[in-house]
């Protein structure tokens, strides 16, 4: 018996990393956002921030602009901010919200509702996802040009340009490491001849490597911790949310239409939030 138990006790931790969620339709919201690329959660306020591109994802037209949702997939403010271009990617950062927008980064005066700063990057052509570490740098990534920029002690240029990112979409800050989500090498405008996976960067020296063999997952989007040392990655093409371990299994969550772009975790509700691109709403899902 005391073997088994032993036996048990060292499995445990496995079963728990490889566990399969189970997610449940929680809430949609009316169809009325155009191309949602971005959700953001804003704890302090207990509301989400989705960004709208309204138009070409590279023209500068000046029609994008930032909504407000509840956390029950009411609109609160539809143009709760405008003047933007194709804004993409978001990332909160205490009252300061962070945008991506072509080849800009773009700080938002939360309490004040206004554009704080519009920091350049001249040789982007597609900044996209952004997130941010413990120390407040704000990283972002140009999925054209292999690219990812840092706004580090208030100086916005290149961090890191590497073929080997393999056109990165998606960004997470985890301990000391860059989880990237790369969309693959592309042949026709955004198709890929193999898709991508995900990658990690050390922040210090800023090595990469491949989560796991190099197998590919998908065209990937937004990529959210699950809190158990696992990945919820959007596969943007398809139009799927995928579960993925450091070892780099891929299992499909849900299948849901082209589109399904950067998604956002609730933690402590056990939601999980998707802004569906091309079908202008944002889908809820609880976790069990």
């Amino acid at each position: 018996m005391k073997l088994i138990t032993s036996w048990l006790l060292m499995l445990l931790p496995t079963l728990t990393l490889a566990a399969t969620p189970i997610l449940l339709p929680a809430w949609k919201s009316d169809t009325v956002f155009e191309q949602p690329e971005s959700v953001v959660y804003d704890s302090k306020r207990q509301l989400l921030y989705v960004s709208n591109v309204n138009g070409n994802p590279n023209d500068v037209d000046g029609n994008g602009y930032i909504s407000q949702l509840s956390l029950d997939g009411d609109v609160i403010e539809l143009h709760w901010l405008e003047g933007l271009n194709a804004p993409k990617g978001m990332i909160l950062v205490g009252d300061t919200l962070y945008v991506a927008d072509i080849n800009e980064l773009i700080e938002i005066d939360i309490k004040n509702n206004k554009i704080n700063q519009r920091y350049l990057a001249p040789n982007a052509k597609f900044l996209n996802d952004v997130t941010a570490d413990s120390a407040g740098n704000v990283y972002v990534s140009d999925m054209l040009t292999n690219t990812i920029h840092c706004l580090c002690s208030g100086d916005f240029s290149i961090w890191l340009q590497d073929d080997q990112l393999e056109a990165p979409n998606g960004l997470l800050v985890e301990g000391n490491h860059l989880i990237v989500g790369s969309w693959g090498n592309m042949t026709d405008g955004f198709s890929t001849a193999i898709a991508g996976h995900l990658k990690t960067i050390d922040l210090a020296s800023k090595h990469i490597n491949s989560l796991g063999d190099k197998t590919p997952a998908g065209n990937l989007d937004g990529v959210e911790a699950d809190g158990n040392g696992n990945y919820y990655v959007t596969d943007w093409m398809i139009g799927k949310l995928l579960h993925i371990t450091p070892s780099g299994i891929s299992t499909t969550l849900l299948s849901l239409e082209q589109g399904s772009a950067d998604h956002t975790i609730l933690a402590k509700q056990g939601l999980i939030i998707i802004p569906m691109m091309l079908s202008g709403n944002v889908l809820a899902y609880k976790i069990k």
